[in-house]
């Protein structure tokens, strides 16, 4: 009875215990492009570890923003680790655009006055993947994750280092 009790307490301990997954994406890399209105001006880079550098230019911060903004320097370089609900979630919804099968580039720029994202994608494997959306209306499913990365930027701890 005790070992069956001990091997009990064994598997209970172990599954406990969080593993490690070995992230498909060795970096994942979110910009955000100036618009002629007050569009937030950003580059983001997650690495596997979930540790992240924010560079943050222009209104990302500022719930009203005003003119004369255009004028302040930029916000900061800020660093965090991403939370690792919202680290998994992120890539959740990365592999539900089947990277590989997206254009490389979508939007047309007929309109001169819109934002462009950039998604940067290094995969482990080696390849990579480069997204370039003018307009941020590439697929609904891209739309999904550019809001996502515009959360990251309010619910994580970010700490100013430039």
């Amino acid at each position: 009875m005790k070992y069956l009790l001990s091997l009990f307490a064994c598997v209970l301990i172990f599954s406990c215990t969080s593993q490690n997954v070995k992230s498909k994406y060795s970096q994942i890399e979110y910009e955000a492009t100036p618009c002629f209105g007050f569009c937030p001006v950003f580059k983001m880079t997650i690495n596997a570890d979930r540790t992240a550098v924010l560079e943050a230019e222009h209104f990302n911060f500022t719930k009203n923003p005003s003119k004369g903004e255009f004028s302040n320097p930029r916000e900061g370089t800020f660093k965090t680790t991403i939370k690792e609900g919202d680290y998994n979630k992120l890539v959740a919804l990365l592999d539900g655009l089947n990277v590989k099968s997206l254009n490389d580039k979508y939007g047309t720029k007929n309109i001169s006055d819109l934002p462009t994202s950039y998604l940067r994608l290094k995969l482990a494997d080696g390849t990579s993947k480069n997204v370039e959306d003018y307009g941020k209306h590439g697929t609904e499913k891209l739309a999904e994750v550019y809001n996502f990365f515009e959360e990251l930027k309010h619910n994580q701890q970010w700490n100013k280092v430039k």
